[in-house]
């Protein structure tokens, strides 16, 4: 009785340390503001119960170079680390010149042909040369149509000194374009919330940014960027989140974006968890 008397306050030490920790974990988790600074959009566990058809957000994986058997890597002068930062674990891109560096989810099946997806993101630097720079974070491909389609992308438009966010495509019937709209400059150096929906049933694909609607961003069947012929989604087994460059000699020579919370789902996953 004296030797458990003697050990109970060190049982109690341990149990309230364990306790802390867990609690420190779900708050580090919940908290977008602590984790991202993303002024409040929300966190939550990315990749809990929920039902979702992808779902990665670096929490298992080790520091350093990235790997996972859930997923694939696609690079050209680039790489993939994860990160920590504060009590969270990111992925860091980094690109020189035109290089890409994408996450790769294969065998990518969703009921319908429909999906939504959500990723948040934070870029150091977006290009502005050469004129009319094109880049892409998100790409997706598959059977049924010879689309490149590209949800979340954008360009550097000099006649206006900046660079946009737009829907694009390449590849296709409707040739290789970038539907940039000056409703969604670019923002450098800070979290955000990226979402996006892809509708078969209209060929449809609709951006939010940081839990915002963007409707000028959308195109569907007849009403995007290319050729004046239909926009036909393929039925998408791909989908590549990350970040590449078209044109060579760029400035800034080298790119630097950082990703956590990607998820694809049936229904939408909304920057709040």
């Amino acid at each position: 009785m004296a030797r458990l008397t003697k050990r109970f306050p060190l049982i109690l030490l341990t149990v309230a340390a364990v306790l802390a920790s867990g609690g420190a974990a779900q708050a580090g988790s919940g908290s977008a503001q602590a984790r991202h600074g993303t002024g409040g959009t929300g966190h939550g566990a990315a990749c809990g119960t929920r039902a979702l058809l992808f779902c990665e957000d670096f929490e298992r994986l080790p520091v350093g170079g990235a790997a996972s058997l859930n997923w694939g890597i696609d690079t050209k002068h680039g790489t993939l680390t994860v990160e920590r930062q504060r009590s969270d674990k990111v992925l860091r891109v980094h690109t020189e010149g035109n290089g890409r560096a994408f996450l790769r989810v294969d065998d990518f099946a969703a009921p319908g042909n429909s999906f939504h997806g959500r990723m948040r993101l934070k870029v150091d630097a977006f290009p502005t040369a050469p004129d009319w720079a094109h880049f892409t974070l998100v790409e997706a491909t598959g059977s049924g149509s010879a689309e490149v389609v590209r949800p979340i992308g954008g360009q550097w438009a000099p006649p206006l000194g900046g660079s946009y966010w737009g829907v694009g495509a390449d590849g296709g019937p409707t040739g290789d374009w970038t539907n940039w709209r000056e409703s969604a400059p670019t923002v450098e150096d800070r979290w955000q919330c990226f979402e996006w929906r892809w509708d078969a049933s209209d060929n449809r694909i609709a951006v939010w940014i940081d839990g915002v609607a963007q409707p000028e961003m959308t195109v569907t069947t007849t009403e995007h960027g290319g050729n004046p012929v239909d926009f036909v989604l393929p039925r998408a087994d791909t989908v590549k989140i990350g970040w590449q460059l078209y044109q060579g000699g760029p400035t800034p020579d080298h790119f630097d974006l950082w990703l956590d919370d990607i998820a694809l789902a049936p229904n939408r996953i909304g920057c709040g968890r």
